[in-house]
């Protein structure tokens, strides 16, 4: 369920990004809207020729040293158990990945790679490579590396293999924030991503919905589906436009100011999880690296 809740909400947020609009002034603050902004500019690059991203990624770590189970390798790398099963068999299948029984424990399979996985491999890795020089052709391979080393200490995991990838440190890092910042909205019944629809009402209001379209750098059909989200939760309203009575304006209701506090309450906390994994220096060159990676306001001066 939380791997399928995953890829639901990964489409939503590469449809709705508007990807050469530069994001809102006040939501550069925080690491886990720019994480959020970078996935979805990496995600809408479609690479059909280069290889799957979890197949990579469990070859490399299988390069490092065995796996002592499947299970072991799933949490080390942060993947669903069950997907992990299916990419086990199709790797074994094709004679990249080998399954022995592990004779401390006859209940499970150390995993190991084959020649033809290290060969396969090599190929991969150059793939890899040449896609995240793309991405990130913004940045010097100095910055590269170090935007690398802080999404790696960020993910709690400095030895991971996949450092190699920073579009997978990326993915890793988005998706953890996210999941941590849902979970303290649980019992509001929000997500951390309705911090920006609330916070721009907050200061927009009443607005119509295009203009928080624009300011939130999101398409209009992702804005009507966020807004009526909120409106059947009873923290927006859609009241008539006073310069157009063909369009509604929104603004909060007080349960919405209510809500608001919370939500911005997380994200603040969420912020402060990346300071004290990263330090303060650390948290705000987290922050610049990520905004090279993205689009800037005309005549604006780079980080």
């Amino acid at each position: 369920m939380r791997r399928r809740e995953d890829e639901d909400e990964g489409c939503r947020e590469r449809s709705a990004e508007v990807l050469d609009a530069a994001p809102p002034e006040e939501l550069r603050a925080y690491p886990g809207y720019l994480l959020r902004r970078v996935y979805a500019r990496f995600s809408a690059e479609k690479a059909p020729e280069g290889p799957p991203a979890r197949e990579f990624v469990v070859l490399d770590a299988l390069a490092e040293h065995d796996a002592r189970s499947q299970r072991d390798l799933a949490e080390r790398l942060g993947i669903n158990r069950t997907i992990m099963v299916r990419l086990i068999d199709r790797l074994e299948e094709a004679g990249l990945v080998r399954r022995m029984r592990n004779p401390a424990n006859r209940r499970s399979h150390v995993l190991s790679l084959t020649e033809a996985g290290r060969a396969a491999l090599a190929g991969m890795r150059e793939a890899v490579a040449e896609r995240d020089a793309r991405l990130t052709a913004a940045l010097t391979p100095g910055e590269r590396r170090r935007l690398a080393e802080l999404l790696s200490r960020l993910l709690q995991e400095p030895e991971r293999p996949a450092i190699r990838s920073v579009e997978y440190l990326v993915a890793q890092a988005h998706l953890r924030m996210r999941r941590v910042g849902d979970a303290m909205l649980s019992d509001v019944g929000l997500r951390i991503r309705h911090y920006g629809p609330l916070s721009a009402l907050e200061r927009l209001g009443p607005c119509p919905q295009q203009r928080l379209a624009r300011h939130l750098a999101i398409t209009e059909p992702a804005a009507a589906e966020v807004v009526d989200e909120l409106v059947r939760a009873g923290l927006v309203a859609r009241g008539q436009d006073a310069d157009d009575r063909r369009r509604y304006a929104l603004e909060l209701t007080e349960l919405g100011r209510e809500r608001l506090t919370r939500v911005r309450e997380a994200v603040e906390r969420l912020r402060g999880m990346v300071v004290d994994a990263l330090g303060a220096e650390g948290e705000a060159e987290l922050r610049a690296l990520l905004l090279r990676l993205l689009p800037r306001e005309e005549g604006a001066p780079a980080a």
